[in-house]
């Protein structure tokens, strides 16, 4: 038996397009990163980038579950002293709905250059309008 690691020239990567209007959160993400991880082909290749791009829209209407809109809450933190700075999920979704999808995806993905990569072909947009109508989008059944 042989096992085949397929030729970068060999790697097909399609267009995605996958509708966030009523989808939960956390479910979404995980069907994101399985495509952009290639893990749907029969050509998945734990150490290579063999998923496709995926364009999400209407990323503000996306639905979460329970009391997260008021509970969880994002952090960052500049490096000086009281700088930590917390927003809420509510108030995320209000200013910026498209970090709230990237952050849960990026939190899926694996450390280091291929996480990095495969994070790079992830294109949200808050509404139903996106540039990538060159590309042959395929929708995602969610």
């Amino acid at each position: 038996m042989n096992t085949t690691i397929p030729d970068v020239k060999q790697i097909r990567r399609d267009w995605r397009l996958v509708d966030a209007e009523g989808q939960i959160l956390g479910r979404m993400a995980s069907r994101i990163v399985v495509l952009l991880r290639g893990k749907h082909k029969p050509t998945y290749t734990p150490h290579l980038d063999t998923g496709d791009f995926v364009v999400v829209i209407n990323a503000e209407r996306v639905k979460v579950t329970g009391h997260k809109l008021a509970q969880k809450t994002y952090k960052r933190y500049s490096g000086y002293p009281s700088g930590l700075k917390a927003v809420t999920l509510a108030d995320m979704l209000r200013t910026h709905p498209e970090r709230v999808i990237q952050q849960a995806v990026k939190g899926m993905l694996p450390d280091g250059p291929l996480g990095r990569r495969l994070f790079g072909k992830l294109k949200v947009y808050a509404g139903s309008k996106h540039p990538h109508h060159a590309q042959p989008l395929q929708p995602v059944a969610g």
